[in-house]
């Protein structure tokens, strides 16, 4: 399960510690870097399109409309600040007044009531969970605190003994929905939810919808790295998506996607890890086993109409490896990029039978 810079946290805090606000920046900036590099290979001439970006979620985001507008600047603006306001005030981790906050400490097991949007989301979260057999797992957070990808320090990797501890109080299946009450039940108090890595791309399609629903019929959307485009850039041509070459030493465009109408996710492991004992530990975690992934698969791209469903996967096919991946892809009718260590230094690539050519 993906646990990133790119996704640790959906809001920041005037109360985090002084490391983990610094931390906090670092991530920003990269992050900033990173969606500069995935959504704009190609500078839009400024007199031909709008460009609204700023911080929110813990992330960054940037949406583009190209001109002429549909509706004025101020209402575009106050549609999109207005969405990933109501995101980060249902779903965030660090608000202690979000919703998810309030279901993490619902210490009894009796149902939990939660608004249509978490609700949406967390179904989602399940199918996923299904698909993957628990490749993807919202419970995770207390393994990856454990070791040391999450707010806290962590020097030592866990003790068998207390991993083992840990995996019993994590598990996607910990989590019962009920539909027609819309409701939630967790198996046991301590079972605590994390959207980081679907959020986004949740935020991105309500940002979508919103700006539709003001005439727009051309424009990109990005939230920390999860896009979604629609329509045609300002130059009349497919949207132009960049893929980052999974190098930590820098920042590289690997392939360069034109699309339009899609949205777009992509997730890697190559940004944190760190040497422990010889070994690569990478922030991504096998939530089956309770331990960092070691699939060779640096980074997922994953293409499909929800950007939601798009960020889950790309998540989850980190964590399934290239054959378990490309069998899911296929089975889901998903449109998938996978770059893959070679074991030379190099990468190879790849794809899904639904991945668009060229």
């Amino acid at each position: 399960m993906e646990w990133s810079p790119r996704t640790s946290s959906l809001t920041t805090s005037a109360a985090e510690p002084g490391r983990n606000a610094r931390q906090h920046r670092r991530w920003l900036a990269a992050v900033a870097l990173a969606s500069l590099l995935c959504a704009c290979v190609a500078d839009e001439p400024a007199e031909r399109a709008l460009t609204l970006d700023g911080a929110a979620m813990g992330t960054v985001y940037r949406v583009t409309v190209p001109q002429p507008l549909p509706a004025a600047a101020d209402e575009l603006l106050s549609a999109v600040t207005e969405q990933l306001e109501r995101v980060d005030a249902l779903m965030s981790t660090y608000r202690e007044d979000s919703e998810l906050s309030a279901l993490n400490r619902h210490a009894t097991a009796d149902a939990f009531p939660v608004s249509a949007e978490t609700f949406a989301v967390l179904a989602e979260a399940d199918e996923v969970s299904r698909a993957t057999s628990g490749a993807f797992d919202i419970t995770v957070g207390p393994l990856v605190d454990a070791w040391g990808f999450g707010p806290s320090a962590t020097a030592e990797p866990p003790a068998p003994g207390a991993l083992a501890r840990l995996k019993r109080i994590t598990g996607w299946q910990k989590l019962t929905l009920d539909e027609s009450t819309r409701t939630v039940r967790k198996s046991s108090p301590d079972v605590r939810c994390d959207l980081s890595a679907i959020a986004k791309g949740y935020a991105v399609d309500q940002i979508a919808r919103a700006i539709e629903d003001l005439g727009c019929r051309d424009y990109m959307v990005d939230v920390g790295g999860e896009v979604r485009v629609t329509g045609l850039n300002a130059t009349g041509e497919p949207w132009r998506i960049g893929v980052e070459r999974p190098d930590a030493a820098g920042r590289v465009v690997h392939r360069i996607l034109q699309v339009t109408n899609t949205g777009v996710a992509t997730s890697g492991d190559y940004r944190n890890f760190r040497m422990e004992g010889g070994r690569r530990l990478s922030h991504v975690l096998d939530p089956r086993i309770g331990e960092p992934v070691e699939t060779g698969v640096a980074s997922a791209t994953v293409l499909h109409s929800s950007t939601m469903r798009a960020d889950a996967f790309a998540t989850a096919l980190l964590v399934l490896g290239e054959r378990e991946s490309v069998a899911v892809a296929e089975r889901e009718g998903l449109a998938v990029l996978l770059l893959l260590r070679d074991g030379h230094g190099g990468i190879r690539e790849v794809t899904s039978s639904r991945f668009p050519a060229g």
